[in-house]
């Protein structure tokens, strides 16, 4: 079945902890914590302690993307701080053996995100160390953007690179998700969808709807 991580960046930032505990009730199996740091994208969002204090109200899997340059001077700290899931993007840091590498030794799972720019034939060498691949499907910095159907190709090459390499990593969809471009994701070989403006604009009162259409 589909796993849903909703991303707090589109939630009510004034309510985060009511937001967090909605969802945790909901069935969603992961939260997406979108990390920014202004200099790999144009925006600034959370950081480190915002996982040490989600971990205190919610036992869901704290799945967290960074988009940030570096990576390795942050990497302890955020599993330190009790991250499940670390994606980043190895172009942004030329270390990136070396942080796969540090979460596998962790209670920590190793994982790259694959920015719309990123050819999939550029981080091949990568999947057979990693247990989650997030696809970018919008040009990662900002939410609420349209959907790129361009970016399915990745999903497909992935799944059946997968399948033939017998290879266990899950394939992570993250971008202008709603119920149709869900279903396109499903369609071409997607395990997680992380969807944020689509759960998050609407009243609380619907967000187990919306997250069960996702699936």
């Amino acid at each position: 079945m589909i796993k849903i991580a909703p991303s707090i960046l589109a939630a009510d930032l004034l309510n985060l902890e009511e937001e967090v505990k909605l969802i945790d009730k909901l069935g969603a199996e992961y939260i997406h914590i979108d990390v920014m740091d202004g200099h790999y994208v144009p925006n600034i969002s959370f950081g480190p302690e915002i996982v040490k204090k989600l971990k205190k109200i919610t036992k869901k899997k704290l799945d967290v993307h960074l988009m940030i340059k570096p990576v390795l001077p942050y990497i302890n700290k955020f599993i330190e701080y009790g991250a499940d899931i670390i994606s980043f993007h190895p172009e942004a840091d030329d270390k990136s053996n070396q942080i796969i590498e540090i979460l596998s030794k962790s209670n920590c799972k190793p994982a790259i995100a694959i920015h719309p720019n990123v050819k999939f034939e550029e981080i091949i060498h990568f999947l057979p160390k990693v247990n989650l691949v997030v696809v970018m499907t919008v040009v990662p910095g900002f939410g609420g953007q349209a959907f790129l159907d361009s970016e399915l190709r990745k999903i497909k090459d992935l799944y059946k690179f997968r399948k033939e390499n017998k290879l266990n990593f899950e394939i992570e969809v993250d971008g202008g998700i709603n119920k149709e471009t869900a279903e396109k994701c499903k369609n071409h070989g997607a395990d997680v969808l992380v969807a944020g403006t689509y759960i998050f604009s609407q009243n609380e009162n619907k967000y187990k709807n919306l997250i069960d259409s996702l699936r």
